[in-house]
């Protein structure tokens, strides 16, 4: 482990290197104690043949049947192996991606390591009607009585030929549809289609860093972009004067004011745009931030919308990456604004996988 560690702090490096910058403000990646079972949310697939398992790499037609997963929470194992166990024992199809026949398609499961709730949703192109209510009956039986923390078990309705975890109906079969989490203090409403930091521990770690890199201060105000479901939003609303987030997934901004509600933060301002719209309306409603932070999917923020931030000058500018390839393409476009890099912090959100994340700071010069 140690390895991999030393292995991508040297890959940041060398990428920042190749855009020409220096690669001495890089500092060690931030490792896990204990570098398993840290996954709080996991997406399995059904095969044709009815069993559950991961898509092999490479061939998303093809399903590899697992009876363990080691980067899992062992709840969400738990889980998972319930649900396989019914749908073996009811002769359940799978579905056939090439026939679009077939009834189940996908099962995630999320777990809360702070309070310790979970939600199981099972993807299916039909109602549990019908024949199928004996079954869902049975589902629910079994999960209730093998995982007394499930708090949502659904049962989500998806007909579409996309390949994802969608739901054109949501069923309910015990509880609730969301499940309570927590991070650096506070409380969240998660559903099946939220997006929320998917290995907590370091999820912690990288808000924490990313308050010591902003500054934030009781008279700025502050934007944050890409900003979900207020991950870092509410933070940084509690030590900044204002904030205004900016997200295009309108559930998600629905979600955050949700959660800044719940939380008691009252100088939050949320917008469903997406980011390089999103900038000009917040800047004409809210004037110039003295702070801004992005946290953008691993296509990265691009060139416009990096020039918008350029232009709208933020003193500071807190950057947080789940791709260090289009980080070092983004963060060079601000670089003709004056903006220098000061500190990068690579952190193992994703131990034993390639990937890496990281939290840098860009300071406007005088």
């Amino acid at each position: 482990y140690e390895g991999q560690l030393r292995h991508k702090t040297e890959q940041v490096k060398a990428l920042l290197a190749q855009h020409g910058f220096d690669p001495d403000v890089v500092r060690e990646t931030i490792g896990m104690e204990h570098p398993w079972h840290y996954r709080n949310k996991m997406e399995f697939t059904f095969s044709p043949e009815g069993l559950l398992g991961l898509h092999e790499q490479g061939n998303f037609r093809q399903v590899v049947s697992l009876e363990t997963c080691l980067i899992a929470g062992e709840k969400i194992v738990k889980a998972a192996m319930e649900v396989a166990r019914w749908a073996r024992d009811h002769q359940l199809p799978g579905y056939h991606k090439d026939t679009h026949e077939g009834l189940l398609r996908h099962v995630m499961v999320r777990e809360s390591f702070a309070t310790g709730e979970v939600m199981v949703a099972l993807f299916a192109t039909e109602a549990p009607e019908g024949e199928l209510k004996e079954a869902a009956a049975d589902l629910t039986e079994r999960i209730t009585k093998a995982l007394p923390d499930v708090k949502s078990l659904l049962w989500l309705e998806n007909r579409a030929w996309a390949d994802r975890t969608q739901a054109e109906r949501t069923h309910v079969l015990a509880g609730r549809d969301f499940i309570y989490d927590e991070l650096c203090g506070f409380r969240y409403r998660l559903w099946f289609d939220t997006f929320f930091q998917t290995n907590p521990v370091q999820a912690a770690k990288l808000v924490e860093l990313a308050l010591e890199m902003g500054e934030p201060k009781p008279h700025e105000k502050m934007i944050d972009l890409f900003c979900g479901v207020g991950t870092f939003s509410l933070p940084f609303a509690k030590r900044v004067k204002a904030l205004a987030g900016i997200e295009i997934v309108e559930t998600s901004i629905e979600s955050a004011k949700r959660n800044a509600k719940d939380n008691v933060v009252d100088n939050t301002y949320f917008l469903a745009r997406d980011a390089r719209r999103g900038i000009d309306d917040v800047l004409e409603q809210f004037g110039r931030p003295e702070l801004l932070l992005l946290d953008p999917p691993r296509s990265g923020a691009g060139g416009k919308v990096m020039r918008k931030i350029g232009r709208a000058q933020p003193k500071r500018v807190v950057y947080v990456s789940c791709n260090p390839e289009t980080f070092v393409a983004d963060i060079a476009e601000l670089a003709p604004f004056g903006y220098v890099l000061k500190t990068v912090q690579p952190v193992d959100m994703f131990p034993h996988t390639a990937h890496v994340e990281c939290c840098a700071l860009l300071v406007k010069s005088s």
